[in-house]
């Protein structure tokens, strides 16, 4: 990606992925996934990707969401940089997953492995990836 600057078309996908963040079912699934899923084991991460968890409407909502703006990235729809300063909520639940990648991807192998390119691609996003695991660490120590 060095050498590529945003364009026009980048900003204006970034822009309709915020937008799209707004509509309300989504609002709430996201409230939901930032407040209330807050998983201390894998155990906890897993359950909510069961269909009878009363979260995982919530969570398939959000997860795929923010896979599927990762995977504009990855296919160069959307610039990398420029994603990853406007991605601390899919960022967010990247280091949900995270420490539970190998084990989840043992029954879903494409477990966040868009939004893991990004990471692995990108600086800002690795840096953006600590602050948020920090602020994890604090939620899932109460």
């Amino acid at each position: 990606m060095a050498g590529k600057k945003a364009t026009a078309a980048d900003a204006e996908l970034i822009l309709k992925l915020y937008d799209l963040r707004r509509e309300a079912v989504m609002r709430q699934a996201r409230a939901d996934m930032m407040a209330r899923f807050v998983p201390k084991s894998f155990d906890e991460f897993a359950a909510v990707t069961k269909g009878d968890h009363p979260l995982n409407t919530a969570y398939r909502m959000v997860s795929s969401y923010w896979e599927m703006a990762a995977g504009f990235v990855k296919h160069g729809a959307l610039y990398l940089d420029l994603f990853a300063e406007n991605c601390g909520e899919g960022l967010f639940m990247f280091a949900k997953a995270q420490p539970h990648l190998a084990k989840l991807r043992e029954t879903a192998p494409t477990a966040y492995v868009n939004m893991e390119w990004v990471v692995t691609r990108s600086k800002e996003a690795q840096r953006r990836l600590e602050v948020v695991k920090k602020r994890l660490a604090g939620m899932t120590a109460k």
